[in-house]
């Protein structure tokens, strides 16, 4: 089939990219770059070994998605683009909001009007807000904390009405919880900017010597080490439920939601002990006071999407930490990182109107 991947240059739209590609699929990429690096091309092109196609696309600009159904015709589109922070989005809502509700409003009237009618879309754990029992189960209650999660809820609203008034549209809801690790190669990995929002860059950042410390928010959680425990799940395993959701989709022609994740909680702890494995080194830490709002324990029930999908995740704890470490250890800035390794060939130019292809490396 031939894909539209929105987001397609961010951490988890680049590794499923590469998934993509090893079931034979053609991937055409559309990103608007706020969240991604024009570095990741070229890497993706190594991988892949095989043309790709980028499009600057930012999905509320309608005139440019419109150009892209044009120049295609996809046979489904994979929605990951969207503002991504939980902090962030209590700073910025109307940003959140506008970015990630708006842009999926667009998506799907320029979807409809080319006859593309089966999505998968990037949603989130988040949706569940604070669940009130463990491992949460997709009937579980949503009940958002935040505006992020918000967006990802009335996004799942809007694509469910869809499905409702248009009997073809077909659409999967993938909730997952909490990505790490890496592409086995190291090649292509999670860069945030600024300072991480999330648990494993951070320890990362500090294994590399960026930062001096990791915080450890709360230790006396009822958990099994008093820290926080959640549901790690590796970034690989998580592409390639992107993918057999997508081929599900298309076998059965029929809608769905399903939760993404191990089924076993890590705790705070235990991570940081699982990265010391992988890297060699002690990671420092303290401990301080705990945030509002943190649950002390959630992980996923992923039986529905082994049912479903036949999929369950492969990689351990230990296996993430060395795939992140490996990743972090050859790029320690990320994808600033000046160290040139094997230039890959040059990506062929965007058709899209208006779109630059970014092939620096």
């Amino acid at each position: 089939m031939r894909i539209l991947v929105c987001g397609g240059a961010g951490y988890i739209g680049s590794h499923t990219c590469v998934t993509l590609a090893e079931r034979g699929h053609q991937v055409v990429i559309a990103d608007s770059g706020v969240n991604s690096s024009p570095r990741v091309m070229p890497r993706l092109q190594r991988l892949v070994g095989a043309p790709l196609s980028l499009h600057r696309v930012d999905l509320r600009d309608r005139t440019a998605l419109d150009a892209l159904f044009t120049a295609y015709r996809f046979d489904a589109v994979l929605h990951f683009a969207a503002l991504k922070a939980v902090g962030d989005s209590c700073r910025r809502p109307l940003e959140y909001f506008d970015n990630n509700i708006s842009g999926t409003i667009v998506l799907l009237r320029a979807m409809q009007d080319a006859g593309v009618h089966r999505l998968v879309f990037s949603s989130s754990a988040t949706v569940y807000g604070e669940p009130a029992q463990v491992p949460v189960r997709e009937d579980a209650g949503l009940q958002v904390t935040n505006p992020y999660g918000r967006t990802k809820l009335v996004a799942e609203q809007l694509i469910g009405d869809l499905c409702q008034a248009d009997p073809a549209f077909r659409a999967a809801n993938l909730r997952y919880f909490n990505p790490v690790g890496a592409h086995a190669s190291g090649l292509i990995g999670e860069d945030p900017a600024g300072e991480p929002n999330n648990l494993m860059p951070y320890i990362c950042q500090v294994a590399v010597g960026q930062r001096e410390r990791l915080r450890i928010f709360g230790d006396d959680y009822p958990t099994i080490d008093g820290t926080g425990v959640r549901d790690y799940i590796h970034v690989v395993d998580l592409a390639r439920a992107h993918v057999d959701a997508l081929e599900y989709m298309v076998r059965a022609d029929r809608s769905f939601t399903v939760n993404l994740g191990t089924g076993r909680g890590v705790s705070v702890l235990e991570l940081v002990h699982a990265f010391e494995r992988a890297c060699g080194r002690r990671i420092p830490y303290e401990i301080v006071g705990r945030r509002p709002g943190d649950a002390a324990a959630v992980y996923a029930d992923p039986t529905l999407a082994q049912q479903l999908l036949g999929w369950q995740a492969e990689h351990d704890v230990d296996a993430m930490c060395r795939d992140a470490w490996r990743w972090q250890a050859m790029n320690p800035q990320g994808y600033r990182s000046t160290t040139r390794r094997a230039t890959p060939p040059r990506l062929r130019r965007s058709r899209a109107v208006g779109a630059r292809l970014a092939d620096a490396y």
